[in-house]
């Protein structure tokens, strides 16, 4: 299946310099969001035919990243997300990876690759990520206990640089 057509682009293609590959996603922080809006709320399945609604989550932080496995930051920051899981969840933080217009076939595939043991979501239509402030992929939103977006993250992380990290153990206090 392809990717619908979505006005967004894999960052690595239309802001050279912005997704860098392996080790130099290091350094790159998370972005504070003003005013913190409420996180649009969303009902997805995942690729083991689970139910997830975001507004489930409500009391806890969220990580909710935004992919496609065509796209090569995504691939990148994937490996650290997954390390970085491991950790998280101990501490009580959720993380969501909200596949963009592909289906479990070519994920299944995927993940032999780049395996990944936290909620894979499909948006197979493409329908939730018009209703989040996504520009291009990877995006990742941090969202607070109380359901609103406290932080964004436009292009790939290093999941387990400490400028990444501290934000989301402070919310997770």
């Amino acid at each position: 299946m392809r990717a619908p057509a979505l006005l967004f682009a894999c960052f690595v293609c239309i802001v050279p310099g912005l997704c860098l590959a392996g080790d130099d996603l290091r350094g790159r922080p998370l972005y504070e969001v003003k005013g913190r809006p409420p996180a649009p709320d969303f009902t997805l399945e995942d690729t083991e035919g689970e139910i997830h609604r975001l507004s489930e989550y409500r009391g806890r932080v969220v990580i909710l990243n935004f992919w496609a496995t065509w796209c090569p930051p995504c691939r990148d920051e994937m490996p650290s997300m997954q390390r970085a899981w491991k950790g998280l969840r101990e501490r009580g933080i959720e993380m969501l990876a909200i596949n963009v217009g592909e289906d479990e076939d070519i994920i299944f595939t995927f993940t032999a690759d780049y395996p990944a043991d936290y909620p894979l979501l499909l948006d197979r239509e493409g329908t939730i990520i018009k209703e989040w402030p996504v520009l291009g992929l990877p995006t990742t939103f941090v969202i607070d206990r109380e359901g609103r977006i406290a932080y964004r993250a436009v292009g790939g992380r290093d999941w387990e640089d400490p400028l990444v990290l501290e934000p989301l153990l402070k919310l997770a206090k």
